[in-house]
């Protein structure tokens, strides 16, 4: 491989065969759940110096099947091509090609996992038969890389890899150099299929139940906490919204309601955050909640609860009126029964008072309406 010393066949012969794997592995798996492909174009870098004198920079194709044994650990077989352009001034005129053939395992990060906004980390080796003309030789490589979901679904995989490619030295044919061969591949790789499966599911799919999943987004109803709308894997199942957080037992919003001075009636600047709370229970229609008033110490106690109940009543009939059913919302006031800070420093008091109120709407039931 050194010397590279087959003839240049024809980029249509080398990507025809490309082109048909690529078409087999991506009906293989989409046939196939636990099935998977992968290719990998990028630049080829020779690393040897027999071979840096013959040729320039050039490029390589990898693509692969796998197979996923468990979460962790993929069988991988595939085939390569690597073309290396003639350099300038070297003595011959042939380019440098290469196909390998062979297969191996490759360790990944779990494709089902939320951590890293579900990046998976994976590094791979295969044993290689390797072509180069009349010669046949054994080689190997390895290559890491980075894997980034696209889509809610992660059916598809993309991220760079560095692969290492090594051709075993051969001295039985006379007028060939018969060293070793180092090149390194560098570029994006395209995954496609990919199982989401766990190892139980794998190792016996027969006795795989489907889990109910009335909103079709991937995301079993006992782990998903917007089960009635399509959400995304790393945020529980739920949409991104920009005011709100969904708990498995709140509504969270991320800005104080304000009100007028010792009064009842909703800024105009807190309409946002509540229209984006009737969305949330518009999307979610078996979430009934319960709207919780707070106040800090200051002030009489009946006052305190009056005026608790009121905003919290406020804010009920706000949601009523933009479109949430009546029997779906509750309201409660508490007065300065349960502050988030000490009433005993003026920042405790300036939390708990009504200019920093916060409205949590409990899930406290989840059904059909």
């Amino acid at each position: 491989m050194n010397r590279f010393p087959s003839r240049w066949r024809g980029s249509s012969s080398a990507f025809g065969k490309i082109f048909g794997l690529t078409l087999f592995g991506i009906s293989l798996a989409a046939a196939a759940g636990d099935l998977g492909f992968k290719i990998e174009p990028g630049v080829a870098i020779p690393l040897t110096e027999q071979q840096s004198q013959r040729f320039n920079v050039g490029g390589a194709f990898p693509a692969r099947l796998l197979y996923s044994v468990s979460r962790y650990l993929d069988v991988t077989a595939g085939i390569s091509f690597v073309g290396l352009p003639t350099a300038s001034g070297s003595l011959s005129s042939q380019a440098g090609t290469a196909w390998g053939y062979g297969g191996g395992l490759r360790l990944k990060g779990p494709h089902d996992s939320d951590a890293n906004y579900g990046m998976s980390p994976w590094i791979d080796a295969d044993a290689l038969y390797v072509r180069t003309g009349d010669l046949n030789r054994f080689g190997f490589s390895a290559g890491v890389g980075l894997a980034f979901p696209i889509g809610e679904r992660r059916n598809y995989w993309l991220g760079p890899y560095v692969r290492y490619q090594h051709v075993v030295g051969h001295d039985n044919f006379p007028g060939v150099d018969g060293r070793d061969a180092k090149i390194i591949m560098a570029g994006l790789s395209f995954e496609f299929g990919a199982s989401r499966k766990g190892p139980a599911a794998l190792l016996a799919p027969s006795a795989a139940v489907a889990e109910p999943d009335r909103d079709n987004d991937g995301i079993a109803d006992k782990d998903d906490w917007c089960p009635d709308v399509v959400g995304l894997v790393s945020n529980h199942g739920c949409p991104v919204y920009e005011k709100i957080v969904v708990h498995p037992d709140k509504l969270e919003l991320k800005e104080k309601i304000q009100f007028g001075w010792n009064s009842p009636s909703i800024e105009p600047a807190s309409h946002a955050a509540l229209d984006e709370v009737v969305k949330a229970l518009q999307d979610n229609r078996s979430f009934r909640v319960e709207i919780e008033g707070h106040s800090s110490s200051e002030g009489m106690d009946e006052h305190n609860q009056t005026l608790s109940e009121q905003r919290a009543q406020s804010v009920l009939q706000y949601l009523v009126s933009h479109g949430v059913s009546a029997d779906r919302v509750g309201s409660k006031g508490f007065s300065s029964s349960r502050p988030v800070e000490s009433n005993d420093t003026a920042v405790g008091r300036e939390a708990n008072r009504r200019v920093e109120f916060v409205v949590h709407f409990i899930i406290v039931e989840k059904g059909s309406i």
